[in-house]
């Protein structure tokens, strides 16, 4: 344990095993607490509509409702107070100095009526402040994340935005590396890769567009596209549309990551909002050098634009094309920024990570 403390650690998302990166990112974590001597305690609020498989789980997960909770109203609060009291059951049994950490905030609403003294809770929001804004859920974190010990979004200037509205116990804490592959990719196949839940917020639909401008001019390159989700029917729509059918794959989800992306020679990521993107992370300890709109200061932090990267300006599917087009045209500079991004993705390596988690514990336990 490197000298701190064994303690229960309860994360509390919306659900246990929904299709996203915040699951990714709460099993990841969890693995890593449980191998360091922590009890870890996975909860989920309502089953999740789209599910990912996780496997044999070393710690315990717990689901509370059983389906979708009731429509608000007074069934809805009779509910939430019902499964609220399960959760301070829960923590009643944690040992001294426990942390609950809530991943998504409206998984919050069910903690704030629980039982919480004489534990630490920590809020997390793992978007962007300006996708949050976006999005609808800027209120929610105003109102529910306020009386929190710690709110924690993944940027620095994410965390200066929350405070400048108000709420003072912002902090930061990026996301750790997911893997580190002992074998990059070799970046000879002519491949660029895109991986992603096919929903709105991913912007499939602009990396089309994207693609109907590179393919012409890039005769015998594919565009790979690994992910599922609800939007999938109409993007092969568009895809067809575009007359895009013979230069793209779709490949689905994949439990394979570091296996699809040695497939390809350059990572692709169009997403309207981000937070911390593991997927970038992912390519980049894989060794491909990234094209990206620079949706937030997560992707502007992990992607060094011109060093082991490029990135265009939101919504930009032109400057988006001419980027990729550049590594696309330029095996040289494909190994050049792959070789930079595999090193430089390494300062998010999961020891330093797991570390700056403990000594918040510690601080917070004061």
């Amino acid at each position: 344990m490197s000298g701190y403390p064994e303690r229960d650690v309860f994360f509390v998302s919306n659900s246990v095993n929904e299709l996203g990166g915040v699951t990714s990112w709460s099993h990841q974590m969890a693995r890593l607490f449980t191998g360091r001597g922590h009890r870890v305690h996975v909860v989920g609020i309502a089953p999740a509509e789209v599910e990912q498989e996780l496997g044999e789980l070393p710690y315990r997960t717990k689901t509370l409702h059983s389906g979708r909770p009731p429509r608000p109203g007074r069934a809805r609060r009779a509910s939430m107070r019902e499964q609220a009291a399960r959760l301070t059951a829960l923590f009643r049994a944690a040992r001294p100095g426990a942390v609950v950490i809530v991943t998504q905030v409206w998984a919050m609403e069910w903690v704030e009526l629980a039982d919480t003294r004489s534990l630490t809770v920590i809020g997390m929001s793992h978007e962007s402040y300006a996708y949050s804004k976006a999005a609808g859920r800027f209120r929610r974190v105003l109102k529910h994340y306020r009386d929190v010990d710690r709110l924690l979004t993944l940027t620095r200037e994410d965390a200066d935005l929350w405070i400048g509205e108000g709420l003072n116990n912002a902090s930061y804490m990026p996301n750790p590396l997911p893997f580190m592959p002992d074998v990059p990719s070799p970046r000879t196949a002519n491949v660029v890769v895109s991986m992603g839940r096919l929903h709105d917020q991913k912007g499939i639909d602009m990396l089309l567009d994207t693609w109907s401008e590179v393919a012409p001019h890039h005769p015998g390159w594919t565009l790979r596209i690994y992910g599922s989700g609800e939007d999938e029917e109409l993007l092969k729509k568009q895809c067809t549309a575009l007359g895009l059918d013979n230069s793209v794959e779709w490949m689905g989800s994949t439990g394979a990551v570091a296996s699809a992306l040695r497939g390809g020679s350059v990572f692709v990521q169009s997403s309207r909002g981000e937070g911390f993107p593991l997927a970038l992370m992912e390519a980049m300890a894989t060794g491909l050098p990234c094209v990206a709109f620079d949706c937030a200061p997560g992707v502007r932090e992990i992607v060094r634009d011109g060093e082991d990267g490029l990135l265009a300006a939101l919504g930009n599917t032109g400057e988006l094309a001419r980027r990729l087009g550049t590594l696309m045209s330029d095996k040289e500079l494909r190994d050049r920024m792959g070789a930079a991004a595999r090193a430089n993705i390494q300062r998010y390596g999961t020891d330093e990570v797991v570390r700056r988690w403990e000594e918040l514990f510690a601080f917070l336990e004061r």
